[in-house]
Order: structure tokens, then C-alpha cells, then sequence
């Protein structure tokens, strides 16, 4: 059986759980077998702590429904914050306990940033030195070994990145193979790799990488996919109006499997064979009529390759 679903988009419920029960049912109707809870789009973490009334409310909505669930920490976490350390490390912490009190084994962890995307045009380029950056990596894999520690029943996915023109590299998750890295230092069972196809592509692009050799590098450690399309090209972090990129083959579009030029078949065949996890087609909100045709796709992909799913 093949474990394809979609996320539930923060933009789109915005903290509405009438608008999670909505999504989660067209997803059925869109024949999908899993969901992605973006624990930042139901306030279920508030000011570094699980709101645990928040959290029951939607544990019930969610049995109402026969999915496997991956949740997705909020994207402003950074353990490599040099303000407010503390807050980053609970509002970690808040996030394993949601997830693992909802039931979901998985959690989308965004590595963390020298360099955060709102501070781009307040400092401008990296500047850090390489010891810096070395230190702030050694502080992120102690936090995150304690953390995996302390909820072993939640698998903590760290996401490869994507390139921001003019502030790349700003995160040294951008590289996959430089995730290896990191997750090998870390050292813990149940921190592993999401595989971002979207962000793969951009980056390959960027860095003049191979990107078939990057999947078959980090292959043993992919445990989750996130997989939409786009063409490649990167942008400034100023750039964000899709209707004035998409003309452009511009941008992070997290378009349908199969609108972009993202050569799926050649890289799911690096590691589909021993995949055990579940095909998150995390498309943007504006792309929501679409998801059943983006399922529809990556399933047709995925059975041509004749992979074991599961």
C-alpha cells in the first residue's frame, strides 16, 4: 500500500480546527492515507509550552479519521538561535510531546540556520567564521541528542534546505550530504532525514550538485519524503509572490509531482527499494484543489518503479 498524503497547510487553517476537520476530510476524499499536522498552523505550542487542552481537541478530531500522521515543527525553530536559546530548546521539546501524544512516529525538524531568513536583510550575508558556524552545529546536535533522548518514540526527521540567492549558504542543511553530517554526529536512532525533493532540486541547481548522488549518499537515513515539484531556480528571499514566479519557473513553488522538472524516477530509485515512510505531498495552499491530482501522479511514478511500499 502506498502511504501518500498531504499537509495540513498552516496558511490555509490558520488555527481553526473546523478548518482541520475540512482538510482532513477532502484528503479522504482525495483518497489519501496519510496528513501532515503543522503543530504552527493549530497553536498547540504557545510561548515555548504545549497547550495540552489545544492538544486533546485535536488528538480527537484526528481519530475521527484512518490516517498514519507526521506532524512539522514550526518553521521559525532554531536551535542555532543566539537570543533566546532557551525558548527554541522548549518549543523543541513541546513539539515531540504534541507529536508524541497525537500518535504520529514522525516529526519535520528544519536544521538549523547561522543566518535566519527574517534577519536576511538586517544583517546581510554570512559572516561567521568557521569556528562559529562549528560551534553553533556542536550546540544544535547536543540539544537535539538530549531531545531524542527524552522522546524516543518520535523520530525527529531533519529537512535538507533550500539555497536563498545572494545568502546561500546561510544553513548547512542546503547540501544533503552536509545533513549526513550532522545527523551521524547527533548519533541517536531516531533522528534521521526528510528527503525535501523541492528543496533537493533547487539546491542541485545551485551548488552544480548531482543530485542523484546526493539521495544515494544519505539514502540509508531518509525516513520521511516531502515531495512537490518546481524548476530549479532559486531566488532572493525578497521574492515571494508565486504569481510573479511561476511565470519565471521561479522558486520553492511546491507545485503538484509532476508540473515542474524534478526527475522523480531517478531519484526515488536510489532508495525506494527499503522506504518504509510516508510520501508527503506538501503543496502550497493555493494548490489545494490539486492534491488529489499531485496523489494520483507520484503514485503512478512510484508503481512503475515497483518499489516495496508499505
Amino acid at each position: 500500500m502506498l502511504n501518500i498524503g498531504s499537509n495540513i497547510n498552516e496558511v490555509r487553517v490558520d488555527g481553526s480546527l473546523k478548518a482541520l476537520q475540512h482538510d482532513l476530510a477532502a484528503f479522504l476524499g482525495f483518497g489519501l492515507t496519510a496528513a501532515e499536522i503543522s503543530i504552527h498552523g493549530l497553536d498547540a505550542v504557545k510561548n515555548g509550552g504545549i497547550d495540552r487542552r489545544r492538544t486533546s481537541e485535536i488528538k480527537t478530531i484526528l481519530a475521527d479519521f484512518p490516517f498514519r500522521y507526521s506532524t512539522h515543527a514550526p518553521n521559525p525553530l532554531n536551535l542555532m538561535d543566539r537570543n533566546y536559546p532557551e525558548l527554541h530548546r522548549d518549543v523543541l521539546h513541546a513539539s515531540l510531546e504534541f507529536s508524541s501524544t497525537i500518535g504520529a512516529r514522525c516529526m519535520v525538524y528544519h536544521p538549523g540556520r547561522y543566518l535566519v531568513e527574517e534577519e536576511f536583510g538586517i544583517r546581510g550575508p554570512l559572516s561567521f567564521t568557521s569556528h562559529e558556524k562549528q560551534e553553533l552545529r556542536d550546540h544544535e546536535a547536543e540539544i537535539l541528542q538530549a531531545a531524542a533522548d527524552r522522546f524516543p518514540d518520535v523520530i525527529i526527521a531533519m529537512e535538507n534546505a533550500r539555497p536563498y540567492r545572494h545568502h546561500s549558504p546561510y544553513c548547512y542543511a542546503e547540501i544533503p550530504k552536509k545533513l549526513l553530517k550532522q545527523i551521524r554526529r547527533i548519533n541517536r536512532s531516531n533522528v534521521r532525514m526528510t528527503l525535501d525533493f523541492g528543496h533537493l532540486h533547487l539546491s542541485a541547481q545551485y551548488y552544480h550538485l548531482d543530485a542523484v548522488e546526493e539521495v544515494r549518499a544519505v539514502a540509508p537515513y531518509i525516513v520521511h519524503c516531502h515531495v512537490h515539484d518546481n524548476f530549479g531556480r532559486s531566488v532572493y528571499y525578497t521574492e515571494k509572490s508565486q504569481t510573479h514566479q511561476i511565470p519565471f519557473g521561479k522558486g520553492d513553488a511546491h507545485m503538484p509531482v509532476g508540473w515542474g522538472t524534478i526527475p522523480f524516477p531517478d531519484l526515488f530509485a536510489e532508495f525506494i527499494r527499503n522506504y518504509e515512510g510516508l510520501f508527503i505531498c506538501e503543496l502550497r495552499s493555493r494548490y489545494f484543489e490539486q492534491t488529489g491530482e499531485a496523489a494520483e501522479n507520484l503514485a503512478a511514478i512510484l508503481r512503475k518503479l515497483g518499489g516495496c511500499m508499505r
